[in-house]
């Protein structure tokens, strides 16, 4: 079982923020444990700082419901899907599932966003915030508090809206120039012309496999949890559906392996956690027997943290 979300008697209460391609989580984590969840879908429309604005009113409600002064928060930890732009040195999201302009109206995105303004309107509320990749941010807190615990060459995926990935060989986990180490999800795989990517890439990875591409790429399924389900009642279309994206999804993980010499990948995500007895073998078979100079030794195991390392993420980087 994941261990509570709580800090030591005393601290200051800290702000964790969990950015999603389709939702925003944010708790108040003090000594008590996690206080005042709120829950809302990612805001994609208005001006290119209503993100930012979302999420200080989230917070603000979080503050009020957990009876605590906005104004003792220590710290802000904002684990966030990405790519991140750095503007003056601090953070704007150039994401894919949030940005229209990104790849244009083919994904009918409601904005004509290039970059979500983040990080400076919460500075200008609070003193010390900390935003991630939240694949970074995950990987972290598995290797704190969950299935990567002693690793030092270990990778976490997530597999949900989006594919995200955070790293870390030798020990060290792996950032890149703007924080942006491990968007493996934007690896080109195919040239498959219904796979747009909101990154403006056709055949990627996110494209072809994320929960959002599926009922874009197969418009008879409402959404990529009936693919799932109608896959293990044995509907054959759906079978091979899913055939083809553990493909996709497990050579992206060879690859990872295979370039990194990992020892473990733990994953989660809402399309893998939900269905994940299902597709682990799946994805285990893509690396087995190949190349197992490299692919022996590593194993994929579900998330430690389970449901909850998107918020286990934000803590990690605040406490």
């Amino acid at each position: 079982m994941p261990p509570e979300l709580r800090l030591a008697q005393g601290a200051a209460p800290v702000a964790c923020v969990d950015i999603g391609g389709t939702k925003v989580a944010v708790n108040m984590v003090d000594h008590r444990g996690a206080l005042g969840r709120r829950v809302e879908p990612t805001a994609k429309q208005g001006a290119p700082d209503a993100l930012a604005r979302q999420v200080l009113g989230m917070i603000g409600a979080s503050c009020e419901a957990a009876h605590i002064d906005a104004r003792d928060i220590a710290a802000v930890g904002v684990a966030s899907c990405g790519p991140f732009v750095l503007n003056q040195g601090l953070v704007e999201l150039a994401s894919p599932n949030i940005c229209g302009a990104l790849a244009g109206s083919g994904r009918g995105l409601p904005n004509d966003w290039t970059t979500a303004v983040l990080e400076a309107p919460l500075r200008e509320v609070f003193a010390r915030v900390r935003v991630e990749n939240d694949g970074i941010a995950a990987l972290q807190a598995e290797r704190r508090w969950g299935a990567l615990q002693g690793l030092d060459h270990c990778a976490y995926v997530t597999w949900s809206t989006g594919v995200g990935v955070g790293l870390c060989v030798d020990g060290r986990v792996l950032r890149g120039k703007n924080g942006n180490a491990g968007h493996a999800g934007h690896m080109f795989v195919s040239d498959n012309l219904d796979a747009l990517c909101g990154c403006g890439n056709i055949g990627d990875v996110e494209a072809l496999v994320a929960g959002n591409a599926l009922p874009r790429r197969f418009p008879a399924w409402l959404d990529a949890a009936s693919v799932l389900i109608a896959a293990k009642a044995g509907e054959t279309g759906a079978i091979a559906i899913i055939d083809e994206i553990c493909r996709v999804m497990g050579r992206m993980l060879y690859n990872l392996v295979v370039t990194l010499d990992l020892q473990r990948i733990s994953l989660g995500g809402s399309v893998f956690w939900h269905h994940r007895d299902y597709l682990l073998p799946r994805l285990q078979a893509q690396l087995k027997g190949r190349l197992p100079a490299l692919t022996d030794g590593c194993t994929l195991v579900p998330a430690g943290l389970g449901e909850r390392v998107g918020d286990f993420a934000a803590l990690a980087l605040v406490a």
